[in-house]
């Protein structure tokens, strides 16, 4: 390694993205997140896994103001942000997806990417009375956006039609594509294969390169298909029982004994 790229490496894990620090969180007796403790390094996708209830989606939430740690710290480019609300995380570009899509189901695909960007002016009551001309400048210019992101997700075609008339693994697309009307620095997907055929799985995969390469988005994914995690994620962090188990490159992570006990299984075990 070139004493440039060295030095970029170490200022990468020395200046994270998102760091995460003795994070936790109680639901009465059952302790989600259980101090919990991990960074994301900037240009990265980062691969989350781990058993189910192992964490990964309470801790999705705490990050993203959707629940409130009941201790530990979240920094966001080395701001506190642990008790911030969604709508402010979305002002800072932390972007995520659901597990389960929720689409506004009577607005169209279109029309769903256009609710997304916060502090237009055409949400003032007074505004299509007295700036009608400015709303209908935004309204366009939104507009080409979204139609431009669904262009690249290849739901152009569905732009006009209902959100709830889209099967599944086009609701994942629509959910990546509103994700991507946030202008996200960092962007969370919470298992974006589940209930996606083979093909869409491609595109999906392809579109997430994409978010990295062309525009320097780092993003961190929960996924439940290993096949996937350890084709495009770099590094990979497990979790388990609350807690952050291991953390390392896709054939590190799959050699580890501890993972293989927790989680993958035989099928990576009797490959090693």
């Amino acid at each position: 390694m070139t004493s440039s790229l060295r030095a970029a490496s170490i200022s990468s894990r020395s200046n994270p993205i998102l760091s995460v620090q003795r994070l936790s969180k109680h639901f009465g007796g059952l302790t989600a997140v259980d101090g919990c403790s991990l960074q994301i390094q900037r240009g990265r996708i980062t691969g989350l896994i781990g058993p189910n209830g192992a964490g990964k989606t309470t801790l999705f939430n705490l990050v993203t103001g959707f629940l409130r740690p009941d201790s530990g710290s979240v920094r966001f480019n080395d701001e506190d942000i642990t008790r911030l609300p969604p709508w402010q995380m979305l002002r800072r570009r932390v972007c995520r997806t659901f597990q389960i899509p929720r689409e506004f189901k009577e607005l169209t695909v279109i029309e769903n990417l256009m609710v997304v960007p916060l502090g237009q002016t055409g949400e003032k009551l007074w505004a299509p009375w007295f700036q009608r001309s400015r709303v209908s400048r935004e309204e366009t210019v939104l507009r080409d956006k979204a139609r431009e992101i669904l262009r690249h997700v290849n739901l152009l075609d569905r732009a006009h039609a209902q959100a709830w008339t889209l099967s599944g693994g086009q609701k994942k697309l629509l959910e990546l594509a509103r994700a991507m009307m946030g202008e996200p620095e960092l962007l969370l997907l919470d298992e974006p294969g589940a209930g996606v055929n083979p093909a869409q799985m491609e595109e999906l995969v392809r579109h997430i390169e994409q978010l990295v390469a062309e525009h320097h988005i780092t993003v961190v994914v929960i996924e439940h298909d290993m096949d996937l995690v350890m084709r495009v994620c770099d590094p990979v962090i497990v979790m388990a029982q609350g807690r952050t188990l291991a953390e390392g490159t896709p054939d590190v992570v799959r050699r580890d004994p501890r993972v293989l006990e927790a989680y993958l299984g035989s099928r990576y075990a009797q490959q090693q």
